[in-house]
């Protein structure tokens, strides 16, 4: 329906993940193979074993060489399966990596100690001993276990994250106000209506007085975008169901669309404009931007949005401007788009969460001077479906006075 395609830093990461799934297969391919009994069926199996790899692998969203060399999209469930197994072989190859590389800094000093089994049996990828074989093959099979846990378990596992934002000035009528935000949905394969059904339950039961949807409804142009609006129109707010555009929705070319049938079915998506919200005898000032690319500045024209004396509010799925909506007077900013990492495991070190190698501002709140950011880890998945470290998330906000 619309012309597609992801930025080009994007799809350079993608190649180069391709290109590196190619070659880590193979390079076991053929220490494999040099380390089977010399038998004309060893380069049989070890040629079938590495085309059942590839084939295993192609139809990962990393790839999709389903759809780019033959037309035609996987069942889901291959496709979950390659995801598993794409993940699995990054975690795999760097342990045979850091192995080969051990035992080379062990013959290079001159050492024995990790020369193996001696025989050029296939022992020789493992260390000296039964626990250390163990260790090994344990070490190579993690990532295989951690991916299907994120990929079967996690995906599935969404958490209501209840959180109390601390406003200065914040007026009585305000205090204990409760906004309830849904993003990133990605609504396609990998999260189906059924899904966004049940968002919309465990949204409701959390009883808002404002519900905010942030951007990314979908993924591409082919995914349901009309039936995910629908079910989202059956969120019930006291003060109506706002929200802003994601990078996906600009990606996909539907903003307008997405803005009108959203109108239709009462859910109010706000680009460049404001909206003055009352309850009891304070105002609530709600502004919301389209997604504000990088590298451009952020903004421009927000200033107009703000509304002296009242409490401003912005959304942005974009959470890079929190800096210029702060310097320009917001008093909170929520947004998405990070999905939090995703796939992290920044419990280790912080640097972990790929995230932060994007943004600052990867999850949670933030603060500048008297204004706050909430970071949503949202609620789908985009490229691997699977999360792990960073849990879908629903978020009830609780307007406090500091």
């Amino acid at each position: 329906m619309y012309p597609y395609s992801h930025p080009l830093s994007f799809e350079i990461a993608l190649r180069a993940v391709e290109l590196i799934v190619v070659l880590a297969h193979l390079h076991l391919g053929l220490f494999v193979l040099r380390h089977l009994p010399a038998a004309p069926w060893s380069r049989w199996a070890a040629g079938a074993a590495l085309l059942t790899g590839l084939l295993l692998a192609g139809p990962s969203a990393l790839m999709e060489w389903d759809t780019r060399f033959l037309d035609w999209t996987a069942p889901v469930p291959w496709k979950l399966a390659s995801a598993v197994w794409v993940v699995g072989l990054f975690g795999a190859y760097a342990v045979f990596l850091g192995h080969e590389f051990w035992r080379w800094m062990e013959r290079r000093g001159g050492s024995r100690a990790a020369s193996g089994v001696a025989d050029g049996s296939l022992g020789l990828i493992a260390p000296v001993g039964p626990a250390s074989r163990r260790a090994f093959v344990t070490a190579a099979v993690a990532p295989f276990v951690i991916a299907g846990y994120g990929t079967f378990a996690g995906r599935k596992q969404i958490e209501v994250e209840e959180i109390d934002i601390a406003l200065r000035g914040l007026p009585a009528d305000l205090d204990g106000l409760r906004l309830a935000q849904v993003s990133d949905l990605h609504c396609g394969s990998f999260l189906t209506l059924r899904d966004v059904q049940r968002v919309v339950a465990m949204v409701n039961e959390t009883r808002p007085h404002i519900a905010l949807v942030t951007g990314d409804l979908i993924t591409r142009p082919n995914d349901p975008l009309t039936p995910c609006i629908e079910a989202l129109a059956g969120l019930r707010a006291d003060a109506g169901i706002w929200g802003c555009m994601g990078n996906h929705e600009m990606y996909s070319l539907c903003e307008r669309f997405t803005e009108a049938y959203g109108r239709a079915r009462g859910i109010e998506f706000l680009r460049g404009t404001s909206k003055t919200l009352r309850f009891g005898n304070a105002e609530l000032n709600l502004a919301g931007v389209d997604y504000q690319r990088s590298k451009q500045p952020y903004l421009e024209g927000a200033q107009d949005l703000i509304k002296q004396g009242v409490l401003n509010v912005l959304l942005s799925h974009n959470p890079d401007v929190f800096p210029v909506a702060a310097d320009l007077g917001y008093d909170l900013v929520i947004s998405g788009h990070t999905h939090g990492g995703q796939i992290t495991v920044e419990i280790i070190e912080q640097w972990a969460n790929p995230g932060r190698f994007f943004t600052p501002f990867v999850t949670g709140e933030y603060r500048r001077g008297d204004s706050a950011l909430y970071v949503s880890r949202g609620i789908g998945t985009v490229s691997l479906p699977m999360r792990i470290g960073a849990m879908p998330e629903i978020t009830l906000l609780r307007l406090r006075r500091a």
